[in-house]
């Protein structure tokens, strides 16, 4: 997305928003830029319509399709995993679902607790670390 212009940008994810909201009901507010591909504009644009950027500091790899042990292992190991860690996964990767309980209950047993993004961001006074996080710059998560 940070190769579009601001326009496009917008034009992109308010398409997106529109159908989402007439096949669903549901008023979209969270965007993870694809990829992980963004930039100030990008961020910038995505607020301007309604939008809380976020971005994962734990990568699956699911998308390799090496399998459920691999899903596992690379996130409950990860260096980056910790509180307020958010997990990439991929819905339609090949051994995703079958890792998830596994991937749970082992997070769970190592103190973890799963929230909805929702509850887990900051909504005002943060930016985005080169890392994907969330740094706050003043203010509580709300």
């Amino acid at each position: 997305m940070s190769q579009l212009s601001d326009s496009e940008c917008e034009e992109e994810l308010m398409a997106v928003h529109k159908k989402v909201q007439e096949l669903t009901g549901y008023e979209m507010f969270l965007f993870r830029p694809p990829y992980g591909d963004y930039d100030n504009d990008v961020i910038n644009v995505a607020k301007k319509c309604g939008y809380y950027s976020i971005q994962w500091d734990v990568d699956s790899l699911d998308w390799k399709d090496y399998g459920v042990d691999s899903i596992i292992k690379t996130v409950t190991e990860h260096k980056h995993l910790g509180n307020g860690s958010i997990i990439l996964c991929h819905n339609g990767a090949k051994f995703t679902a079958q890792a998830l309980d596994t991937l749970i209950t082992t997070l769970q047993s190592k103190g973890y607790e799963l929230v909805p993004i929702s509850e887990l961001i900051y909504k005002d006074n943060y930016h985005l670390d080169h890392e994907g996080r969330q740094i706050n710059v003043g203010q509580t998560k709300s």
